[in-house]
């Protein structure tokens, strides 16, 4: 991987001093406060205090009006209600949430995820036929529909009401699809204080506004452990509204009542504390496994299950369809890496290859993008069009990039770091220099290296696990809120690195004054190409800090990001 350019964040003196004293708290989580934007004390104990009370009010969203009229209109006549979530964990998530809603509130529905490989991404006419042909006269979707115009014509020419619930963004051109309500966040006439929800968060919204309707708003806190766990798999900001709806969730999930969360749990070895990165690193990948793989209607059954045993059988399920997942993920993203040998004079790569996995290839775009660090798009060549999806860098929105070139496209749809598109393949060559035009245009000089942010510098003499305990009220980590990246100078490295499963590497650290220490180096085999790691080297850490616990025993723990020789 090509080196980083470090960026150390400089800290006022008199600000961290002021903060410090006022939350009684180090000098160091002041500045990692202020750097975050929470500068005053109100601000910063809102941070770190995250409530219910946080939660907005859910008719500021447009278009929640009209869509709660709708749906309580239809439970009291008795109607049919249809779901109709995306295939991903935030669609599924966002399903099992209207559902169990919905039943509260005593109406009768089914629910249609469509399957990523005969239907595609969206919503489509054959199954709104289907829908339809059993009785549903109103259909909600989760995560999905705001450009769905062709299918919401037909559902409204035939009877068959809408509303739209979503978090992408829309066709500026063409505005929002037919429907009886739209209620997205992103609209550009809706002033909701928080732009950034995930698609179960908006699906959190309505159920929020649907239970207070029907005097039931005291259920809602039993729904936010499931908005959690969507809003972490979509790598949403972690802030603001998010950072409510994640964090009460989070401290919920471990004593969760549901018998199909409690399967996926104990499969993923999460049974203790619960933080973001158990949600990001195990819940998620096995339900997103679902939608990859084989049907992601397995995901809605597994949450909606009352039998234990069906629970664990549902959850092994997706368990498995987890591994199998990551073994055809590394085998297309080698091939897909062996398409992109000459890149010099490309600031954006296309590659394509026939018949790759469509569940993987947003992954192998992902580890494209992070190794080569230009925005990337991998598609699948079938029947002659190209199923593709595509990851970004920092500062580059994917999304404008698509609509540059709009023309060369069957459809497309996303947001600024991640997009699904179809194209036919003899236009893909033609996509290629159309989008290497535009990032030529867009990308500043300098703009393909990875920067590394780093938050603090930090000396030997004051790094420890009480470091690690102070960190905890920063959390849930994520997208916006990163764990903080500290880096400290002068450390020595012992002895030879050792390789970990052929790809990690542990490394035996000491400073000046002989205090030792142990850090951990992810895929470091690959990302330590070109440095310097013999014995006795000196070195600069930026790293995470991290508390390590093995056979009752804890100690600190740290995480390479990067590191240089300290000369």
């Amino acid at each position: 991987m090509p080196p980083k350019r470090w960026v150390i964040t400089k800290h006022d003196f008199e600000s961290v001093k002021l903060l410090s004293e006022q939350l009684s708290v180090s000098p160091l989580v002041a500045a990692l406060l202020i750097s975050r934007g929470h500068r005053t004390k109100e601000k910063a104990e809102k941070f770190l205090n995250p409530n219910y009370a946080d939660l907005h009010e859910p008719f500021l969203l447009k278009g929640m009006e009209e869509a709660v009229e709708r749906v309580l209109r239809a439970i009291d006549n008795r109607e049919k209600i249809l779901i109709w979530g995306d295939y991903d964990v935030d669609g599924t998530t966002g399903t099992v949430l209207l559902r169990q809603t919905l039943k509260i509130l005593g109406a009768e529905t089914g629910f249609h995820v469509p399957n990523r490989f005969t239907e595609g991404y969206g919503i489509n006419i054959p199954a709104l036929e289907d829908a339809k042909a059993n009785g549903f006269t109103l259909a909600i979707s989760v995560d999905c529909g705001i450009r769905s115009f062709e299918p919401l014509e037909w559902a409204r020419t035939n009877g068959l009401d809408f509303i739209v619930t979503d978090h992408h963004l829309s066709d500026e051109t063409k505005g929002n699809p037919p429907a009886v309500a739209v209620v997205n966040p992103n609209q550009s006439d809706c002033d909701y204080p928080d732009k950034n929800l995930a698609g179960v968060g908006v699906a959190f919204k309505l159920a929020h506004a649907l239970l207070r309707e029907r005097g039931k708003e005291n259920l809602l806190k039993d729904f936010l452990k499931i908005a959690a766990i969507g809003t972490v798999a979509d790598v949403m900001q972690l802030t603001g509204e998010n950072r409510t709806i994640v964090s009460l969730g989070l401290k919920d999930l471990p004593t969760t009542t549901n018998l199909g969360l409690k399967a996926l749990m104990e499969v993923s070895d999460c049974r203790s504390d619960m933080t973001s990165y158990h949600i990001g690193f195990r819940i998620a990948p096995r339900i997103n496994a679902a939608g990859r793989m084989d049907v992601a209607k397995h995901v809605v059954e597994l949450f909606e299950t009352e039998d234990f045993n069906e629970a664990r059988k549902l959850a092994g399920i997706l368990d498995s369809r987890n591994r199998e997942r990551q073994q055809v993920q590394q085998q297309i993203t080698e091939l897909a890496l062996l398409e992109t040998k000459d890149i010099r004079n490309q600031k954006f790569v296309v590659v394509a290859g026939e018949n790759w996995h469509r569940g993987v290839i947003g992954l192998a775009a992902s580890r494209i993008a992070e190794k080569l660090y230009r925005p990337t798009i991998v598609l699948s060549i079938e029947n002659g069009f190209g199923h593709g999806s595509g990851r970004s860098i920092a500062d580059f929105h994917l999304l404008n990039a698509l609509e540059s070139c709009s023309e060369l496209f069957e459809q497309f749809g996303g947001h600024a770091a991640a997009a699904g598109m179809k194209i036919e393949t003899n236009k893909i060559d033609l996509l290629r220099k159309a989008l290497n035009l535009h990032a030529e245009r867009t990308l500043p000089v300098g703009e393909l290296t990875a920067v590394l942010k780093i938050d603090a510098v930090v000396t030997s003499q004051t790094l420890g696990l009480n470091l690690v305990k102070e960190l905890r009220s920063f959390e849930p980590f994520g997208a916006g809120n990163p764990k903080p990246v500290f880096v400290t100078k002068g450390l020595i490295i012992k002895d030879e690195p050792l390789v970990m499963k052929e790809k990690h590497l542990k490394l035996r650290l000491r400073d000046e004054s002989g205090k030792q220490f142990e850090a951990v180096w992810w895929d470091g085999v690959e990302k330590s190409i070109g440095r310097t790691l013999s014995p006795e080297s000196r070195i600069e850490l930026a790293y995470t800090a991290e508390a390590n616990s093995w056979q009752g025993n804890t100690r600190l723990q740290l995480v390479v990001e990067d590191l240089r020789a300290d000369n």
